[in-house]
């Protein structure tokens, strides 16, 4: 097990949010998060910051603004971290490799990304800056349009998977509906899903508008302290386990439906934690595309090769399945404001174990949970794995 535990948390709605800021959405959860750990700003050793940004804020250089929420943060030790769409798990690890380090006893953690004042077309050009520009920099559709040729390139090698892609995107916008921080709060169904239409039209390749993640504002933030401390406070969940495999940025260096950083992640995460994939009681992954998280499953080990659609038409993968993934609606319907979103995952995980989510989405007596973040196509691949305190 790791020396860190997370003691408090706060997540705002994700979504469109014009009236909001990058520096609002800070602080507000980080006083929140704090208020919620039962500790004041003078209290924390260090802080980290998880923040893409890509273009997307004109505000760059953000570590600070975490220091706009109260006074009594200055002169912290302050750090913006960056991993791609794998930013917020990346400012998490690095809050517990500060206390693993003994250099921190109390670390506040905030992800935030504000994505939506940006115009469609620049849009497009800030997600694209997460893969290889050499390679894909012409990619028609942006980001979208990457993963649109390795579900391409699956449907070549194991056969037309549409059916697999709309079932996860409608098990994650039926568990998303449950999810009051959701950007995205309904059931479309299955055949929705999977039907091209007016309002579902093809996007990338096979990809539809149903099989996207979101374009969202938001922001999410924890505390993190070391497992004596965590025993004096209110609540605990301990962290486990973590990993953190990193891969080549060009897809032409690997094989790219293998998902092998992923593969890479787990296996330590788990042997780490003395583990198998079974004992989890839930996972959150990142479904940035539903082909993500098809691959997703295979590259955890749920499934063999080539064979991640038995997951989800088996039924295995739903929130009765015997292992639910994204209970929350994933990045699918609970949206997807990069630097927030790993630290979201860890959030609403910690919510699960410690029987505090939503009702509707609370699993019955979930004991371990899984996370996987994953940055680019699969180049940043971060899993930890988290339990209540004892």
């Amino acid at each position: 097990m790791t020396a860190a535990s997370i003691v408090g948390w706060a997540h705002t709605p994700f979504g469109k949010f014009d009236a909001e800021t990058v520096e609002g959405l800070v602080v507000k959860v980080a006083n929140e998060a704090l208020a919620d750990a039962g500790i004041t700003a003078s209290d924390v050793d260090e802080i980290m910051l998880g923040h893409f940004n890509a273009g997307f804020s004109p505000q760059d250089f953000t570590a600070s603004l975490v220091l706009q929420a109260n006074p009594a943060l200055r002169f912290k030790p302050t750090t913006r971290v960056e991993n791609a769409c794998a930013t917020g798990s990346a400012a998490v690890h690095q809050g517990i490799r500060a206390i693993e380090a003994g250099a921190a006893k109390i670390v506040l953690v905030v992800g935030v990304e504000q994505m939506t004042r940006t115009p469609g077309p620049e849009i497009g050009k800030n997600l694209l800056k997460a893969s290889y520009l050499p390679e894909d920099g012409d990619t028609v559709g942006g980001f979208a349009g990457v993963f649109g040729k390795i579900a391409q390139a699956y449907f070549q090698k194991y056969g037309d998977q549409s059916d697999a892609l709309a079932m996860i995107a409608a098990k994650n916008h039926k568990n998303g509906v449950a999810n009051p921080y959701a950007q995205m709060r309904k059931d479309f169904g299955f055949e929705f899903c999977r039907a091209e239409s007016e309002k579902n039209p093809f996007v990338a390749g096979p990809l539809k508008r149903t099989d996207c993640s979101l374009v969202s504002d938001g922001a999410a933030a924890l505390v993190l302290t070391d497992a004596e401390t965590a025993k004096t406070m209110g609540k605990a969940v301990n962290i486990r386990a973590t990993a953190h495999a990193q891969d080549f940025l060009p897809m032409s260096k690997r094989d790219i439906l293998q998902f092998e950083g992923c593969t890479t992640a787990w296996q330590r995460a788990l042997q780490k934690g003395g583990l198998q994939l079974s004992d989890l009681s839930f996972v959150e992954t990142h479904d940035c595309f539903t082909v993500a998280e098809l691959i997703e499953y295979e590259a955890m080990g749920l499934t063999p090769k080539g064979q991640g659609a038995r997951a989800i038409m088996e039924g295995w993968t739903k929130k009765d399945g015997k292992l639910p993934v994204n209970p929350s609606g994933g990045l699918k319907a609970k949206g997807h404001p990069i630097g927030a979103t790993g630290v979201s995952m860890h959030v609403m995980s910690a919510m699960q174990l410690t029987g505090q989510a939503p009702e509707g989405m609370q699993l019955k007596n979930a004991q371990l949970g899984g996370i996987f973040n994953m940055g680019g196509a699969a180049v940043a691949n971060y899993v930890s794995i988290l339990e209540p305190a004892k």
